[in-house]
């Protein structure tokens, strides 16, 4: 039988609550390791919360390493709550700890507007929780999510979409394809440069976007002509991926 947590808090949660809230952020990481050492579901409260407002990344990755060694029938419908949370970082840290619990059911909670979230950690998140979750008759729908968000924010945001693509495999590649057409210079080289990484996951993304911006910009027959060595005609900088 699984304990189920209720509101009164003993001594101990309370500790570790306190523990949890530290201002010294070692502190705040050994009441996390506690946690999950000795797993306690009086504790997923606490452990949920503070992953809302935890700003240390490694403390937070502890926080979720804690909460999988929860029973996931406790676990993953409090997360679920957290996906329609307000706060930013609680839907992003709630989507990480379901990446790391990997119970596929997860699957159907993770929506079209989650994919799509304004804040670009919580959308990243979806997209690594997605690929990770998706099954096979959802990767078409979902390919074309992420596909539709090419040239969306900072080098970052374009590394992690093309990096959850790539991670999809060859299904990927019809939606690229069509990618690559588009009037839009920086939707067809983002595009061009996540076909690099499908074949080529060493290549360096920085230079795939180059290299891409060139080919859209000279046209396929033309760039075909020029040493790929050439200055791009439009400066990574101005595409920053």
């Amino acid at each position: 039988m699984v304990p189920i947590p209720t509101t009164s808090e003993t001594p101990q949660h309370a500790r570790v609550a306190d523990a949890l809230g530290a201002e010294d952020s070692s502190v705040r990481l050994k009441a996390a390791l506690a946690a999950g050492t000795n797993p306690d579901p009086g504790l997923l409260e606490a452990l949920v919360e503070r992953c809302a407002v935890e700003p240390d990344f490694f403390v937070r990755d502890m926080l979720s390493w804690a909460l999988t060694r929860l029973p996931p029938e406790l676990t993953l419908p409090r997360l679920r709550r957290e996906l329609d949370s307000g706060r930013a970082r609680s839907r992003s840290q709630a989507l990480h700890t379901l990446s790391k619990i990997g119970d596929r059911s997860a699957w159907a909670w993770i929506t079209r507007d989650m994919l799509r979230d304004a804040d670009d950690e919580v959308a990243r998140t979806a997209w690594r929780v997605a690929v990770a979750l998706a099954p096979e008759d959802g990767q078409a729908g979902l390919v074309d999510e992420l596909v539709a968000q090419f040239a969306r924010g900072d080098r970052e945001v374009r590394l992690s979409l093309s990096r959850a693509l790539v991670d999809l495999g060859d299904v990927i590649t019809p939606a690229l394809a069509r990618a690559a057409a588009d009037p839009d210079p920086e939707v067809a080289a983002h595009a061009r440069a996540t076909e690099v990484l499908l074949h080529d996951p060493d290549a360096g993304f920085d230079l795939a976007i180059a290299e891409a911006t060139r080919v859209v910009t000279l046209g396929p027959e033309r760039a075909a002509a020029v040493p790929g060595s050439a200055e791009p005609a439009v400066a990574p900088e101005s595409t920053a991926c």
